[in-house]
């Protein structure tokens, strides 16, 4: 016997042992429940609602993709302000241009990102998945053009019941080429963060588009059709390790979406006019809303599950059947477990929630986001690697002066042409014997051929640690990096 323990009410399964025994009886009192373990996916028609958080829900929607679909044709001085450009190795965002060796930027990135999840989530549970995953977004702008092309969810249910028809076939080809067309252009937008888009408009225009180009806006696009128009909730319930793990960030403090049992058991139908009390009954009138418009198709009243997104469509619907009926509203909230058992105010439930795992939480956030934001302001204007000349360690020059070469390579991380000064000290007599300035266009960077010579008897032999300077003329912004200076014995 194999039982669930979402509570109140456990659910079994019985497990034929053999044909002659039969399947297992459940004990007394427990909801039997057949599954078959390879049982077809039975699809979710979620319910319209109006609302609250459906309000907020949409305006989420709106301002994701308004950023997502707008951001690559925003123009940055004479480029594109978001690109990045993996065959030339520079990422721009508004007037940042990294290189490969800013590599710690997108290390303290994640950082920030986990540690925001965490506080996020330990304040108030899944509103991520519920409001601003892409996941949701898309599916919540599938599901609409789905409404838009066949109808309300009762419409959806009888002709996806009923047998091919030429208004089925033109209402679901209609949806089907508007799921298409969102999904490409959703990979057009996505390739766009890493092609120029422009520049991808007129070869998508010409039909010159490079495979990998043609690859990864079709690879996109399909992700985008399949897991919003098909997948759905089973991405959120099984695919998505934050489902999972969850928990162990949850406690009984933290903001979920509730359902007051006191209040609402037992539950029942009955008239508007008649008085719950009277017939022994709670709030709940058991009208199933709260699970029609579940994206994910749960109860919630049968309490905290680890499918439910947080998206307070339940508590949306719940709240309209509370106006007509005449009861007062939060039959079904965003609230805290111990609030709703202690029957906290507000106020004390908010108190609650600012406990120490969250200022813990947010102190560390705010000193990593702080960390970065110095850093990026503290960041040189230019980069320089040194390298040793493999040729040869060291030569005899003209003169009897020993010389080093090196290869300098000068990252200009500015949008305009700069023009660098380089220096070496580090022992007596020690020069630069090439030429000591160079030139480098916006964004760009140079390798140059750097040769250092030392009087014959400036050094005894071995490997002296010295340091090479390089200024801007341009701002008069400078970079030291060490090498060293072989001397032959």
């Amino acid at each position: 016997m194999t039982t669930s323990a979402h509570a109140p009410h456990n659910k079994v399964i019985p497990i034929a042992v053999s044909p002659d025994k039969g399947p297992i009886a459940p004990p007394e009192g427990a909801d039997a429940e057949m599954v078959a373990l390879y049982e077809a996916h039975k699809k979710i028609y979620p319910r319209s609602v109006t609302g609250f958080f459906s309000r907020w829900r949409w305006a989420c929607v709106f301002l994701t993709q308004l950023v997502f679909y707008g951001l690559p044709w925003l123009e940055w001085g004479q480029r594109q302000a978001v690109l990045f450009d993996l065959g030339a190795r520079r990422f721009f965002i508004f007037n940042l241009v990294l290189y490969p060796q800013d590599f710690v930027y997108l290390t303290g990135l994640l950082v920030i990102s986990a540690l925001g999840l965490f506080l996020f989530t330990a304040v108030a549970g899944r509103l991520w998945c519920g409001y601003a995953c892409p996941q949701t977004v898309y599916t919540e702008i599938f599901l609409w053009l789905e409404k838009l092309t066949e109808g309300d969810r009762s419409a959806r249910m009888r002709r996806d019941a009923a047998p091919w028809t030429a208004d089925k076939l033109l209402r679901k080809t209609a949806k089907q080429g508007l799921w298409m067309g969102v999904a490409l252009w959703t990979g057009f937008t996505f390739v766009g963060y890493f092609t120029p888009i422009h520049t991808l408009s007129s070869e998508v225009l010409a039909w010159t588009l490079g495979p990998w180009e043609i690859f990864w806006v079709l690879f996109y696009g399909f992700a985008t059709y399949g897991n919003a128009g098909f997948l759905r909730e089973q991405v959120c319930k099984y695919m998505c390790p934050y489902a999972r793990f969850q928990s162990a960030m949850f406690d009984k403090d933290t903001l979920v979406v509730t359902y007051d049992q006191e209040r609402g058991e037992p539950r029942g139908a009955r008239s508007k006019k008649a008085d719950p009390a009277a017939l022994n009954l709670g709030a709940c009138v058991d009208c199933s809303l709260c699970v029609q418009v579940c994206p994910t198709g749960i109860d919630i009243r049968k309490g905290l599950q680890y499918e439910c997104i947080g998206c307070g469509a339940c508590a949306d619907v719940c709240d309209t059947v509370m106006d007509k009926m005449g009861y007062a509203r939060g039959l079904v909230k965003y609230s805290t477990q111990n609030a709703v058992s202690q029957h906290w105010t507000p106020a004390q439930t908010l108190r609650h929630v600012l406990r120490p795992r969250v200022l813990v939480y947010a102190g560390i956030l705010g000193a990593v986001v702080l960390a970065m934001l110095v850093s990026l302001y503290l960041r040189p204007a230019f980069k320089v690697d040194v390298e040793r000349d493999r040729g040869a360690l060291a030569r005899i020059a003209s003169g009897g002066r020993i010389e080093n070469v090196f290869r300098l390579q000068v990252m200009n991380a500015t949008e305009t042409s700069q023009r660098f000064q380089i220096a070496v000290e580090g022992l007596p007599g020690l020069a630069v014997a090439s030429e000591p300035a160079i030139d480098i266009d916006a964004t760009q960077s140079r390798w140059v051929a750097v040769r250092v010579q030392l009087p014959y008897e400036g050094a005894a032999a071995g490997s002296h640690p010295i340091h090479f300077t390089v200024t801007a003329e341009q701002g008069g912004a400078r970079v030291t990096e060490k090498s060293v200076f072989i001397v032959p014995r």
